[in-house]
């Protein structure tokens, strides 16, 4: 069965004690299942990283960090460095979400320096991308993606393919008010996506794991894992309580087995 990727990021929201227990409640909930079969992971705020990575094993539940600096330090006040990263034992760097761009103006050369950064401090790098609902009713969805992954990813070598991760988040989706895509527009959009990930890095592109977020819930979450070029879902609100992500990954789990047959 081919590897899923299941992970929430937990934005501004939750205390130590309360990233702690969440943390806690997945790796029990989820023991039983191969990590060959599944890469399950959280990225929490900041000063949870390091609380959480104590609490769990980090082989059933990788922890990840929100954002980071290019620079591995320097007169950057309220900002994080690679190495501060590394001494808390994040393990994956989340760059590029639509709230650094949009809120933060952060631009696709400010995410690729990051990018890069992740890669030589040996983290593996979420790129997320995505549309905002002007660009796709001027029908430029595929042109944004061309460029924030081109972009995005100018530089990265062939050896470091393999700790490259993608998440399609279109804009106009995320957010407690964002509204669903279609089965047939994400299944659109991450075949572009791929095709693209293979005209940049070669046949090598077929393996960089390509997930949705974006709206993803209880009721649509069976239909966005059963299409073909969604490797997994990184998943907002509806993964927040222990208890329901736990749900949704058993759910996608027995799924999961039941295509392979």
């Amino acid at each position: 069965m081919k590897k899923v990727y299941l992970g929430t990021n937990t934005k501004m929201y939750k205390t130590i004690k309360e990233h702690v227990e969440f943390v806690k409640d997945l790796e029990e909930g989820t023991k039983d299942i191969s990590r060959d079969d599944l890469e399950l992971f959280v990225i929490p705020s900041y000063t949870s990283v390091g609380p959480c990575n104590e609490a769990i094993d980090e082989s059933l539940v990788k922890i990840g960090a929100q954002n980071m600096n290019w620079a591995d330090e320097g007169a950057y006040t309220g900002e994080i460095s690679p190495l501060m990263l590394e001494e808390v034992g994040a393990k994956l760097i989340e760059l590029g979400h639509s709230e650094r761009r949009h809120v933060f103006g952060e631009d696709d050369i400010t995410v690729n320096k990051k990018v890069l950064a992740s890669l030589k401090h040996d983290f593996t790098a979420l790129l997320c991308i995505g549309e905002t609902e002007g660009q796709k009713n001027e029908g430029y969805t595929d042109k944004i993606m061309n460029i924030q992954i081109n972009v995005g990813f100018e530089g990265v070598e062939d050896k470091d393919i393999d700790k490259l991760w993608v998440a399609y988040e279109p804009v106009w989706a995320i957010g407690e008010n964002g509204t669903p895509p279609t089965k047939e527009y994400v299944e659109k959009t991450h075949k572009k996506i791929r095709e693209i990930l293979v005209k940049r890095f070669g046949e090598k592109g077929k393996e960089i794991p390509i997930l949705y977020g974006g709206s993803v819930n209880n009721e649509n979450f069976e239909e966005l894992i059963r299409i073909d070029e969604v490797d997994g879902l990184f998943i907002g609100r509806s993964a927040w309580v222990s208890e329901n992500f736990l749900k949704i990954i058993k759910r996608v789990m027995e799924i999961k087995k039941e295509n392979k047959k």
